[in-house]
């Protein structure tokens, strides 16, 4: 005996417990051609027959009036039969389990009695205090099956949870989980020593759980052998330019979500959301290497430098940008610089800014007759000053929208150059920062005051500019404010 197991037990059979206060005790429960015993016609009980059937029971199911579902369920199944009446005490003879959607207190109470004096544990949807067994909220990548409970106290809660496991299992999770069935059994042929397993099922986990979705191949074993025959599979680096968004957490996309979950560094920018980075692997380093425009900042090629040498000391980098990557995030120098190095690096768009804008201002960025094109622009150079090679024709054109990145501290003299170049003085223009943040805040006006109610506010967020005549529709009030968000009024 092992003197962790030994010590355990000593601690155990003294008194105290492992486990503190658990609500109840989650178990999985093989049904394959057992009997389950399904009492009750709602849609309710149709759930439950149907549950488990899928988890390959026989069922039996005792409904008076049973619903349109519960009766094409029968007729679909043979082995799912339908008596049309009700439950008696010899029916749950045999039964593996049994399962009653019945409103009726006395009924509920009925079936359980007969289901106690038969010795089968019996559930009652909906009601815990009568159940012996309860079903929690199902994520369902079988053979990978996950169970939540919260004890009865909150099947909502059980099922948003569940929502977000479904969310940060890759979608070929399922089929992984079906090659380790097959996998276990030709590993147990090569007769491996414990050790050995081990880092074969470390190495599987490695690839299961990727950022990349991959499908599992009979490839896939034999590198897994290779790699355990080596002491451990070999760490190859990567980085990948993932979009964190405008701000709000729950605008990331699901892969963005994923690599950030597997990162082992992650660089990320000032423009970052903190409930963004808040998502990230707990262990993952995270280094600030923001970029602000007059501030002292982290040069480009420190940062580029960084990304190869993270990443050739076998790290898997994520470059955590602002909005999308691949919008005035200089994402093309760090790509080129990152291939030259032999360094894999895979891109993740996310929402931009201006998307992110509109959508909290509930106004489109295009309209028929009024904003057939819209434009992205930058009002900051590499030199911090409004770029000298603008299209200022397009830039006038009444029947585009026109969003302007990095563009606070030029503002006053983009505006007047457009003012200059004929634009009409009345057209919208509203600066929003922190787009989607708690803290966001609007300032609007037209291109001819706004730069002046900027200049008063001096806004330190991220910031956009939106210029054009789809604009006209938002007017302070078409858009309701939520999270505390502020704005200034016209």
């Amino acid at each position: 005996m092992s003197r962790s197991y030994s010590d355990a037990m000593g601690r155990v059979g003294a008194g105290a417990s492992v486990l503190q206060g658990l609500a109840c005790l989650p178990v999985f429960y093989a049904l394959r051609d057992k009997r389950v015993l399904v009492a009750g016609g709602s849609n309710a009980a149709a759930w439950k027959a149907e549950l488990c059937h899928g988890a390959g029971a026989e069922v039996a199911v005792f409904a008076e009036d049973p619903c349109p579902a519960l009766a094409a369920l029968a007729l679909g199944s043979p082995r799912i039969s339908l008596n049309r009446r009700r439950f008696e005490a010899g029916d749950f003879a045999g039964m593996a389990l049994a399962i009653a959607a019945l409103p009726d207190p006395v009924d509920a109470r009925d079936f359980i009695k007969s289901a106690r004096a038969a010795g089968v544990p019996a559930n009652i949807v909906d009601q815990p205090g009568l159940s012996d067994f309860q079903f929690g909220a199902i994520v369902d990548r079988s053979p990978l099956v996950i169970g939540v409970s919260t004890d009865g106290a909150s099947p909502i809660l059980a099922q948003t949870i569940r929502g977000r496991l479904e969310a940060m299992l890759p979608h070929d999770i399922k089929l992984w989980a079906g090659a380790a069935v097959a996998w276990r059994e030709k590993l147990k042929e090569r007769n491996l020593p414990a050790v050995a397993r081990r880092l074969f099922w470390e190495g599987f986990c490695a690839r299961a759980l990727a950022p990349r979705q991959t499908k599992p191949v009979d490839d896939d074993f034999e590198a897994l052998i290779l790699d355990t025959n080596r002491g451990g599979a070999r760490e190859t680096g990567s980085v990948a330019l993932v979009g964190a968004g405008p701000g709000d957490p729950d605008l990331l996309t699901l892969k963005a979500l994923r690599f950030l979950q597997s990162a082992d560094v992650i660089l990320y920018d000032d423009l970052v959301a903190p409930g963004v980075l808040a998502l990230a692997r707990r262990e993952a380093e995270k280094i600030s290497v923001g970029k602000r425009g007059y501030r002292p900042s982290c040069r480009q090629d420190q940062i580029v430098a960084m990304l190869i040498e993270l990443a050739s000391n076998g790290k898997r980098v994520v470059r955590l940008k602002g909005g999308d990557p691949m919008v005035f995030g200089r994402a093309n120098e760090e790509i080129s610089a990152l291939r030259s190095a032999g360094v894999p690096v895979e891109i993740v768009p996310g929402v931009t800014a201006a998307l992110g804008a509109a959508a909290s201002l509930q106004v489109s960025l295009t309209e028929r007759d009024k904003a057939r094109r819209v434009q992205f622009i930058t009002a900051h150079a590499h030199d911090g000053r409004l770029p000298d090679d603008f299209d200022w024709g397009a830039l006038c054109d009444p029947h585009a929208s026109s969003v302007v990145y990095m563009g606070v501290k030029m503002l006053g003299v983009l505006s007047e150059r457009l003012l200059e170049r004929g634009i009409d003085p009345a057209t919208p223009a509203l600066l929003v920062e922190r787009a989607t943040w708690a803290e966001e805040r609007r300032i609007f006006g037209t291109i001819a005051t706004l730069a002046a109610k900027v200049a008063a506010v001096d806004p330190a967020g991220p910031c956009v500019v939106l210029i054009g005549a789809a604009f006209a529709a938002y007017d302070g009030e078409a858009a309701p404010i939520d999270h505390g968000v502020k704005q200034a009024a016209l």
